[in-house]
C-alpha cells in the first residue's frame, strides 16, 4: 500500500482533492483487480479517486508514472527467430532494469530475426517491421517494435537530467510517422478491389484507422521511455517533472495551444456551474434584521413563545460593471477568458459593458447582445473591434484618456470598474490620472494582472503608478483565481 499513498499524495501535489475516505476506497478497489490488469486497476482507481473529467488528465499522468509496466523486457518481449513473440528463460535481466547495460543502452546481444536488438538492426529493417505493425494492427509487434525504436534512437542516458518529451520526441522524428502514414495508405489505395482506389469515404475511413493504430503505436513508445526513466530517477523524481497542472491551475499568459483548448472546454461549464452558485447564494443569503412582527405571529402557534426568530432578508444590488480589456498580443488570452467568464454570469450583475483597447480603444459591449455563447462574441472581437490608433503597440495612457472622455461621465457610484492588463506601457505616458478620477466616481475600481507579482514594476511595467488607484490590485494567472474574483465581485 505504501505505492498507493505515494500516488495519493502525488494526486494531492497536482491539485487532485483525494479524501481520506477516498484513499482508503481505492485501497479497498485493488483488492477486488488484479494487479497486472493495468486498465482495470487505472479506472478502479479513477472511480475512486477522480471526481471531475477536467483532472483526468492529471490523474492519467500520474497512474502512467507511479503503476508503469516493470520487469524484464518493459512493454513488449523479444521475436524468435520465427517472427513471433518469445520470452528469454532465466538469464538475463535479472537486476529488473530490462537489460540496461553501459551507457543505458538496452537490448544489446539479443536476436530478432536473426539481428541484434534495437542497435544492431538498420534503420530500413526497424521501419519494416514498423510498417509491418501497423498494418496488421498486432499490439505485441508494436510493443517490440516500440521498445527497439527507444533503443536506437532515443539515447536516453542514465542519470541524465532530461525530460521524457525530448526522448519521445527524437525517436518520433527518426520514425517520421508522416511518411508511414503515406505508405500505409498507398498500401491500401493498392489493394483497392477492382483496381480503380479507394472512393473518398474508404479513405476517410482508412486514414482514421491508420492515425489511430500510430497513435497507439505512439503512446507505447511514451510507456517504453517513461518506465525507462521510472528505473532510472524514481516514481517520485519522475512525477515532479511531468506533472500536469489541472485546467484551472494553467497559467492562461503562458498556456501552450494544447492547453488553451483545454481550457476552452472547461470555461463553459465553469460559467453555468458558478452562474448557478451565484444565484443560488442569492437567494438564500445571509439573514437581514429581526422581523418583530412575522416573529410574534409566528408564535401565536407555540402559545406565544418566539421558539422560531423569522428575519427580513436583504436585498442585495446587483452591481453594474464596466471593464476594459488590453487585448494586445501578451495579455489577448487573459482578456478573452475573464470577457466570456463575466458575461457568462451577466445575470448576476445590472449591467455589463465591455470595452477593449491596444492603442485605441472601442466599446464592444454590442458583440454581446442577443448572444447565447460569449465565446462567439469574443471570436467577433479578435477581428471586428476598433482598437489600432497608430501602430497598434499597447499604449494605456492614450486608450485610458479616450474612455474617459468618451465615456467616463456614464460611470457613477453604482458602476464597479475593472481593468484588465499587464501594465506594460512601451514606456508611453501613464495618464494616470484617469484612474484616480474613475475611483472618485465608481463604487470600485480593480485592477486584475495576469503577470507574477514578482513581475510588476519591472521594465515598462507601470502597474504601480495605477495602484494608488484602485481599490485592489490582483494577480489572476489562472481560472481558479480568475473564478474566485468574479464570484466575490458578484
Amino acid at each position: 500500500m505504501d505505492l498507493l499513498s505515494d500516488f495519493v499524495t502525488e494526486l494531492r501535489k497536482a491539485g487532485l482533492p483525494v479524501s481520506l475516505t477516498e484513499h482508503l476506497d481505492a485501497a479497498e478497489a485493488m483488492h477486488h483487480v488484479p494487479l497486472e490488469d493495468r486498465e482495470g486497476l487505472k479506472y478502479a482507481l479513477a472511480g475512486t479517486l477522480v471526481k471531475s473529467s477536467s483532472h483526468w488528465r492529471a490523474f492519467e499522468t500520474a497512474f502512467e508514472v507511479f503503476f508503469a509496466v516493470r520487469g524484464g523486457h518493459g512493454v513488449g518481449g523479444e521475436l524468435g527467430e520465427d517472427g513471433d513473440e518469445s520470452e528469454e528463460d532465466g538469464s538475463g535481466d535479472k537486476d529488473g532494469a530490462a537489460g540496461t547495460g553501459e551507457g543505458g543502452q538496452r537490448g544489446k546481444g539479443r536476436s530478432w530475426n536473426g539481428a541484434g536488438g534495437g542497435e544492431g538492426m538498420t534503420p530500413e529493417e526497424l521501419a519494416e517491421l514498423l510498417f509491418k505493425s501497423l498494418m496488421s494492427a498486432d499490439p505485441a509487434l508494436m510493443n517490440v517494435v516500440a521498445r527497439n525504436a527507444v533503443d536506437r534512437y532515443a539515447g536516453m542516458e542514465p542519470g541524465r537530467p532530461v525530460g521524457g518529451t525530448y526522448y519521445l520526441y527524437r525517436t518520433l522524428r527518426n520514425l517520421d510517422l508522416d511518411a508511414v502514414l503515406q505508405k500505409l495508405l498507398g498500401q491500401a489505395r493498392g489493394a483497392a478491389a477492382g483496381g480503380d482506389g479507394l472512393t473518398d469515404l474508404e479513405e476517410r475511413l482508412a486514414a482514421d484507422e491508420y492515425k489511430a493504430r500510430i497513435e497507439k503505436f505512439r503512446r507505447a513508445v511514451e510507456t517504453e521511455i517513461r518506465r525507462r526513466l521510472v528505473e532510472d530517477r524514481g516514481a517520485e523524481a519522475l512525477a515532479r517533472s511531468v506533472r500536469k497542472p489541472l485546467p484551472e491551475d494553467i497559467d492562461v499568459m503562458h498556456a501552450t495551444r494544447e492547453e488553451l483548448a483545454v481550457l476552452h472546454r472547461v470555461l463553459q461549464p465553469l460559467s453555468r456551474k458558478m452562474a448557478v452558485r451565484l444565484a443560488r447564494k442569492r437567494r438564500h443569503g445571509r439573514k437581514g434584521p429581526l422581523d418583530f412582527r412575522a416573529t410574534m405571529r409566528r408564535s401565536l402557534s407555540t402559545g406565544g413563545v418566539p421558539i422560531e426568530p423569522r428575519y427580513r432578508h436583504p436585498r442585495p444590488a446587483k452591481p453594474e460593471i464596466f471593464i476594459i480589456a488590453d487585448i494586445s498580443g501578451s495579455v489577448a488570452s487573459f482578456a478573452r477568458f475573464t470577457l466570456h467568464l463575466v458575461y457568462a454570469i451577466s445575470s448576476q450583475f445590472s449591467k455589463v459593458r465591455a470595452f477593449v483597447f491596444i492603442d485605441g480603444i472601442d466599446e464592444v459591449t454590442r458583440f454581446f447582445e442577443g448572444v447565447i455563447d460569449p465565446a462567439e462574441a469574443v471570436a467577433r472581437i479578435n477581428t471586428e473591434a476598433d482598437v489600432i490608433w497608430v501602430d497598434g503597440h499597447s499604449d494605456y495612457g492614450h486608450a485610458l484618456s479616450e474612455f474617459h472622455r468618451r465615456w467616463g461621465d456614464e460611470v457613477s457610484s453604482r458602476s464597479s470598474v475593472l481593468l484588465l492588463g499587464d501594465a506594460r506601457n512601451n514606456y508611453h505616458a501613464s495618464q494616470s490620472w484617469v484612474v484616480e478620477d474613475l475611483q472618485n466616481r465608481a463604487r470600485r475600481v480593480y485592477w486584475l494582472n495576469p503577470e507574477p507579482r514578482d513581475y510588476w514594476g519591472s521594465g515598462d511595467s507601470i502597474v504601480g503608478e495605477y495602484a494608488v488607484h484602485c481599490d485592489d490590485v490582483v494577480e489572476c494567472r489562472t481560472l481558479r483565481q480568475l473564478e474566485h474574483f468574479v464570484g466575490n465581485l458578484a
